[in-house]
């Protein structure tokens, strides 16, 4: 293994996304933790993992049911954060992973948890990971019994590693458990709800605020919820914005079960789709947003970066609040070069393939799964670096990691990035 696989985009799409190379894809291959990985895959990692982001429900608890070396990771997490008090545990041994004996057991240990909180709480998550995957418990049914046993909602927070590349991946799942629990309520006219973080937008994203322009003055955030009543007004929503696929199933159940439809937005970095999706939303709920401001700014922001660094060459990881092909298309397009991109590789990235192969044909692809990636050294051509990975594998490179926990959104997330990456100047 003299270097790390990689292939440029003119390359892969000439294979096409029926033959992406095995080196890309994990079912092929050990998988290698790099930066990337290690901050999605590892249960102490930063940002939010299964547990965490159970836990973004307002005045809930977790009772995790697993082996030791689970809920020893799980310590250390909720040690060093405001969640410590949240985390409780039900420990399984050999004997309960042969015969699935703690089964029977969770009901109870769910009506002592709720006993040992001073105050009452709204819910309890239930993490499951992989042992009962392969057991092939009926998590509802357990869960059904528990929620009857304490006497308020127990909804099951999947934490199954060997579901990550299934029509369910453990963090699409727990959004749909998250918001499985708001229930049938009258719904209001300008009530809307912003679905797909568990973290808020950042402060001065023009979304909100445009929305509130045209009337919709009841805009509501997960992660902005103060307590479990606020989170239950988010069921009186007229309509859903879908801002991460991650959250489409949640919303699709969120349509069956309470009437809500949804509308979807992209996060993306071009300038000119930013504006054709306002449009669009605008014309789906017939309103005319003014956003030429917002616009303006943007605007700025790029041309004042190009302007002081013309001929900055990027490597674009995807440990950051961006898809990072929909990312390298954006800046490709606004004249700067992309030498290397590192991101998982996945049908639904040749839309954007398609186009980076056509204005750069030689921009090389990594995958961050690949354990060739240990004999990396860095891209010889790039000068500034954006995502975490990218700034690990680029050292001596100018870096803005892009992956603080408030969500950029907008014309306020392009305007960010390029202010970000002038300030490197």
């Amino acid at each position: 293994m003299a270097e790390a696989f990689s292939i440029t985009a003119a390359e892969l799409v000439s294979l096409g996304k029926n033959a992406i190379p095995p080196q890309l894809r994990s079912t092929e291959h050990l998988v290698y933790s790099s930066p990337a990985t290690l901050a999605f895959n590892s249960p102490g990692a930063q940002g939010f993992g299964v547990k965490r982001a159970g836990l973004a429900v307002p005045e809930s608890v977790m009772l995790l049911v697993a082996p030791a070396c689970c809920g020893r990771n799980t310590s250390a997490l909720g040690a060093e954060s405001s969640l410590a008090d949240r985390f409780f545990y039900l420990l399984q041994d050999e004997a309960d992973i042969v015969t699935g004996r703690h089964l029977t057991q969770i009901p109870q240990a769910v009506q002592e948890v709720v006993a040992s909180c001073q105050k009452r709480p709204s819910a309890v998550m239930l993490c499951i990971t992989c042992v009962d995957a392969l057991l092939g418990t009926d998590v509802e049914a357990v869960c059904r019994k528990a929620s009857e046993a304490a006497g308020l909602p127990v909804v099951p927070c999947y934490m199954y590693a060997l579901t990550r590349e299934g029509r369910l991946p453990p963090m699409v799942s727990v959004r749909k458990s998250i918001y499985s629990l708001l229930k049938p309520t009258p719904r209001r006219k300008d009530a809307v709800n912003l679905l797909g973080y568990f973290s808020p937008l950042q402060e001065d994203c023009e979304l909100p605020a445009l929305l509130r322009s045209v009337g919709l003055q009841t805009v509501k955030e997960l992660s902005r919820c103060a307590d479990f009543a606020e989170f239950q007004e988010m069921s009186r929503a007229n309509f859903n914005l879908v801002l991460h696929p991650e959250v489409r199933v949640a919303a699709d159940d969120l349509h069956q079960r309470l009437g809500i439809p949804s509308i979807e937005l992209t996060r993306v970095y071009d300038l000119e789709k930013v504006r054709h999706q306002y449009e669009a939303l605008a014309n789906a709920i017939g309103v005319t947003f003014k956003f030429a401001t917002y616009y303006s700014r943007a605007r700025d922001a790029v041309e004042a970066f190009h302007a002081a660094c013309p001929e900055a060459v990027f490597a674009v990881g995807e440990w950051c609040n961006a898809d990072p092909f929909e990312l390298t298309l954006s800046l490709l397009r606004y004249g700067f070069r992309v030498s290397d991109l590192y991101g998982t590789v996945s049908t639904a990235s040749f839309v954007y393939l398609r186009k980076i192969a056509e204005l750069s044909p030689n921009t090389r692809i990594f995958s961050n799964l690949s354990p060739t990636m240990l004999v990396y050294h860095g891209s010889p051509d790039a000068t500034h670096a954006i995502g975490n990975d990218a700034a690990f594998y680029n050292p001596n490179r100018p870096a803005v990691s892009w992956a603080d926990e408030p969500q950029p959104f907008g014309f306020a997330a392009i305007e960010h990035l390029f202010r970000n990456l002038l300030a490197l100047l």
